[in-house]
């Protein structure tokens, strides 16, 4: 890219273009290869009169130096007709630079209603119409750059100048709005309050400093923020005499002054006010989030009782940073309930990239499939939760802002197949909170439960930023490691291509965060577009070393780690690169169009044989499901004659029972290997057929008063898989269930 900032090509609107800084912008922009549009109504500094002399001037001055430019002598509340000239001289428009305006300064009691209105049309009302007029063609191009002139009087105020104070800082919300709306049509809007001699400032200003203060001195930030190589993007900027600063919010720590089921009085505001009005450590907000976050925060201390001087800081006697590992590590989270059904199953699928156009995927689709499964990476499903739903924020110790919580790393661990439906319960426990300098990360064990069985365990690995310097150690025995992959040309790579609603489709599964749907809000986390979730990713890198390396055999998956490094935008493709070494598969996944790594120092486990031993023994319990008596006995009479039934039957049978609707239990019977295994629980073999129904359908079954065909077709039984296998368990319940 050339030093020399050019603007060949570009159409540049200037309103109030026929003296002081509007012309200066215009002839600066001009010199630069711009086609300029140069309006000016050419009235006074009360906004009375008109005249086409000072912009026809303007437009001459450029003209004669080699230049391109048209001028427009119609009112900014006109916007559409100085857009209509650019228009029609030069066919596009690029860039807007709002800064026409007036002066009625009077002191607050002798200001008319003539005084306010025409300053807000001028000024507030006029930079609407010309940025209104202007935006759908921006959008069309997905280019545009708007510039809002505030001024010190708007910031902070001025004797005599209500009505254009007012106005200013009007101008600079609309900027910080049209910069979020804008953003993912690559347009940016940002707001300067120029110092500069100028008719608007000849009244507030003694002559010595107005000839100090040059217009040629402000021009040059104008042409910056407006160049096609600038990202700054909602900023306001004061600047004058060759100075440029950049202005933010700050704001104090502030104080809770109020309690749970107490009335908020204002004495316990001016008991805190001192606390309230305390700059010290103070925050500055970015984004309207930020700001709220600090209520959501306030709402839950108050919920809690966990009350501390302010809801934005540490604990004044532990750290500054919001950290305190004494008191957060060894904290458990309320415990958390997952029910769901065969439909989410098929919707995680749907969501991590799987498709009806590959017949391998059918299994994780079609409930009927006759090896319908869930996939592995659906143990993330159950415990996301303890991320999002807010209990981190009532944990002791911790005390931060959440708006700068991200996900850094994952890990997964599966110790049985994941059921297809079922009701899980998941405890969250802080297992640990690590230093980095930079930032904290915590690491948040969960581990999720199909009654009293274990079924998966996850580690989340989330980096606060900002929230380090706390003193604390930087590494942990407890966090699951990343490992990077051999120094050699992958094993195998698989590609798939994210669809444009790949996140509008993974977030069904439970993330409801906006930043994956919505533009305006992913404008307002600094993405140009709704980005796609990390565990999204994560679950297409899962399939593709799942169906690489194991045929799509859930039963062999073990485990999965992996670090989250840069964002993928959907409609991307990603690209999965595999090293097998044993039974682990190292893993590197990239956006393919790009080259950009999302994945890294990852992997996946597999199971090199598949263990039977730890099958249990099925147990009965008083006041438990009537079926687990006939399989208590089938699995006895298993035991004995095991090997003969597995000559004749050849199959393996899945019962799904049911009660009051909700499942209740699940058995297999192994007759297809070994010599017969029968155990409760997830499946650890491949179903050949499968059946479900309710324990009092079962019941009826058994004792023969139910017909399976009737049940069948009376919706009460229903069968995936082989359907033909049926009829082999006549001889299993009416020989080796005797009751």
């Amino acid at each position: 890219m050339s030093p020399f900032l050019r603007f060949d090509g570009k159409v540049v609107l200037v309103t109030g273009a026929g003296g002081g800084l509007g012309k200066e912008y215009a002839l600066a922009f001009a010199e630069r290869g711009a086609s300029v549009v140069v309006n000016d109504l050419g009235g006074d500094i009360k906004g009375e009169g008109k005249s086409s002399s000072a912009a026809d001037k303007v437009v001459e001055e450029i003209k004669a130096k080699g230049g391109k430019a048209v001028a427009n002598y119609d009112s900014v509340e006109n916007g559409d007709k100085l857009v209509q000239t650019a228009l029609d001289a030069f066919g596009r428009i690029d860039i807007v630079i709002n800064n026409a305006g007036i002066l009625r300064d009077r002191s607050f009691a002798r200001t008319s209603d003539l005084d306010w209105d025409l300053i807000h049309r001028v000024h507030l009302r006029g930079s609407f119409m010309v940025t209104r007029a202007a935006w759908n063609h921006m959008k069309s191009q997905r280019f545009g750059r708007i510039i809002m002139t505030s001024s010190a009087a708007g910031i902070y105020g001025n004797f005599g100048q209500a009505n254009y104070s007012a106005a200013k800082l009007g101008l600079l919300g609309l900027s910080n709005t049209l910069a979020i709306e804008g953003n993912k049509y690559n347009i940016h809007c940002n707001t300067i309050a120029p110092t500069a001699g100028s008719r608007l400032t000849q009244t507030v200003m003694p002559p010595d400093l107005l000839e100090s203060l040059k217009a040629e001195y402000v021009a040059p930030l104008v042409l910056w923020l407006c160049h096609e190589s600038c990202e700054e993007n909602g900023s306001l900027f004061e600047a004058g005499a060759g100075w440029i600063g950049k202005l933010r919010w700050e704001r104090t720590q502030g104080a809770i002054v109020r309690h749970k089921n107490q009335e908020m009085t204002p004495e316990a505001v001016r008991d805190n006010w001192e606390t309230v009005c305390d700059f010290r450590n103070a925050n500055k907000p970015q984004n309207i989030q930020e700001s709220i976050t600090t209520l959501v925060d306030v709402l839950s201390r108050v919920d809690t009782e966990n009350l501390s001087a302010n809801p934005t800081s540490a604990m004044a006697s532990t750290s500054t940073t919001g950290i305190d590992p004494a008191q957060a590590v060894g904290q458990k989270l309320p415990e958390m309930v997952f029910t769901y059904s065969q439909t989410q199953c098929i919707l995680y699928a749907l969501g991590v990239g799987m498709s009806t156009k590959d017949p391998d995927h059918m299994k994780f689709l079609f409930e009927g499939h006759e090896e319908f499964s869930c996939l592995p990476t659906f143990g993330v499903i159950p415990s996301q939760a303890s991320m999002m739903d807010g209990g981190l924020a009532a944990v002791p110790g911790f005390n931060f802002d959440f708006t700068k919580l991200l996900h850094g790393e994952q890990y997964l661990e599966l110790y049985k197949p994941l059921p297809t439906s079922g009701k899980l319960t998941s405890q969250a426990t802080i297992a640990d909170v690590l230093d980095k300098g930079s930032g904290a990360v915590i690491l948040l064990d969960v581990h999720t439960y199909d009654e009293k069985d274990l079924l998966c365990y996850n580690q989340f690995s989330l980096f606060i930023v900002g929230a380090g310097g706390f003193g604390g150690k930087r590494t942990s025995e407890k966090a699951k490691g990343t490992v990077n992959p051999p120094n050699r040309p992958p094993d195998a790579v698989m590609t798939d291509e994210t669809s444009r609603d790949q996140a509008a489709l993974y977030r069904l599964s439970g993330d409801w965060n906006p930043l994956h749907i919505d533009p305006s809000f992913a404008a307002m986390g600094g993405f140009k577009k709704p980005i796609l979730h990390g565990l999204c990713s994560f679950g297409f890198a899962a399939r593709h070393v799942l169906k690489q390396y194991a045929d799509n055999d859930v039963l062999q998956f073990k485990a999965i780690k992996v670090r989250f490094v840069k964002p993928v935008i959907p409609g991307q493709s990603l690209q999965t690169e595999m090293w097998k070494e044993g039974n682990r598969v190292h893993i590197q996944t990239k956006i393919k169009e790009t080259g950009d790594v999302v994945l890294a120092g990852a992997y996946v486990d597999l199971k090199g044989t598949l263990d039977k031993t730890a099958a249990k023994e099925p147990s009965v319990q008083a006041g438990g499901l009537q079926s687990d008596l006939v399989f208590a006995e089938i699995g006895r009479r298993i035991k004995d004659v095991g090997k003969d039934l597995v000559k004749t039957v050849n199959a393996v049978f899945q019962w799904e029972i049911t009660k009051d609707g909700n499942n209740a239990a699940q058995w297999t019977i192994d007759l297809k290997n070994g010599s017969g295994l029968l155990y409760k629980g997830a499946p650890q073999a491949k179903a050949d057929v499968t059946f479900s129904l309710s324990d009092e359908d079962f019941m009826e079954v058994v004792l023969g008063k139910l017909n399976p065909q009737k049940a069948f077709f009376a919706g009460k039984l229903k069968v995936k898989g082989n359907i033909m296998l049926s009829q082999k368990l006549e001889t299993i319940l009416k020989d080796y269930a005797k009751l």
